[in-house]
């Protein structure tokens, strides 16, 4: 059997200290399957690629790693797009990409499994990792994809809800052995390049969340599958370069990224009525905490911002909407 040529790609947004960490598990993985690393710098701006090239440079990998400057911050899927466009080192392209988030460790032998998944499905499109924190405590990154009954199940957390639609719960429960999902999350990802080739790239329109999903969404469309594989095993920080785990307020690129997906995928009015549901899901949740101590759970005016959201762009052109998609992040929308 031929060894695969698989090409690592490092998205880095002002995290150099843990993409080099992320940069050194990478490139053991690559020297025992054969492949390359390049770490792609999102226009960090803070000296972040400098600091990459200085740290790497001693290492003396040659061609199976390398740094590279994109010349804007388009977001995660623009900034992985840059790493697929370039290719091998040699000009080719690979069989496979594999995406590794700058604050995550593949244990030795995670990549092979997910090739392994991958060799053995051939309409595999997608194969993802099982993430665990740097507390050992399992990560969920498998789920179903969005729906009206999804928001507002999600949105309402009420056991009746829940029963009533069960199959509309968005986080599943994670397997114990290689399945088939809907869709899995981007930390450690390996996706096949035919698929790509014919389905495209990540729709640079977001520039963050709902990307992997919608891509996701767009190869099961075409015919491809995406796997669940618990033995290939990832550590995971989260957030490191978002703050997600810090936000005194929900950014609107997640608000503009869910809204878009939604319309994307389903068209205008189902996106209304999922807006609809979550509103109504959110409520719910709002009127149950009056009764018990239950923790809100979202960030400060979500609720509020999630409606003024929806009314705003009821007024704004498609092409406004989207524009307001790919502004680059600042430390204020962190």
């Amino acid at each position: 059997m031929n060894t695969p040529r698989v090409l690592t790609i490092i998205l880095n947004y002002r995290t150099p200290d843990l993409t080099v960490q992320a940069a050194q598990a990478a490139l053991r993985e690559m020297n025992a399957v054969g492949g390359e690393v390049v770490i792609v710098d999102n226009a960090s701006g803070d000296g972040s690629y400098e600091a990459l090239v200085a740290a790497v440079t001693p290492w003396n990998a040659g061609d199976q790693l390398r740094v590279v400057k994109s010349p804007v911050n388009g977001g995660f899927g623009a900034g992985n797009n840059v790493g697929m466009r370039l290719g091998l080192s040699d000009g080719t392209q690979p069989e496979f990409y594999y995406l590794l988030n700058s604050d995550a460790w593949p244990d030795p032998g995670a990549v092979q499994a997910l090739l392994d998944v991958m060799r053995d499905n051939p309409r595999a499109g997608f194969a993802g990792s099982h993430i665990r924190g740097t507390d050992d405590l399992d990560h969920c990154t498998v789920f179903r994809f969005p729906s009206i009954t999804g928001e507002l199940e999600g949105a309402a957390r009420t056991g009746l809800i829940t029963r009533m639609f069960p199959n509309s719960v968005v986080p599943m429960e994670i397997p114990t052995e290689t399945k088939r999902v809907d869709w899995t999350a981007g930390a450690s990802l390996m996706i096949r390049a035919t698929m790509v080739a014919e389905i495209g790239l990540f729709d640079e329109t977001f520039f963050l969340y709902y990307e992997e999903t919608e891509l996701c969404h767009r190869a099961k469309q075409a015919g491809w599958d995406t796997y669940y594989v618990p033995s290939s095993r990832t550590v995971h920080i989260g957030s490191a370069s978002t703050g997600l785990k810090e936000w005194a307020r929900t950014p609107s690129y997640w608000f503009d990224s869910r809204h878009y997906y939604f319309t994307k995928v389903h068209g205008r009015g189902y996106a209304a009525l999922a807006t609809l549901a979550r509103i109504k899901g959110a409520v719910i949740w709002r009127l149950r905490r009056m009764i018990s101590d239950k923790p809100m759970g979202d960030p400060p005016h979500f609720l509020r911002d999630l409606i003024r959201h929806a009314f705003a762009g009821l007024f704004k052109t498609p092409a406004a909407r989207n524009a307001s998609l790919t502004r680059p992040v600042t430390e204020d929308s962190k």
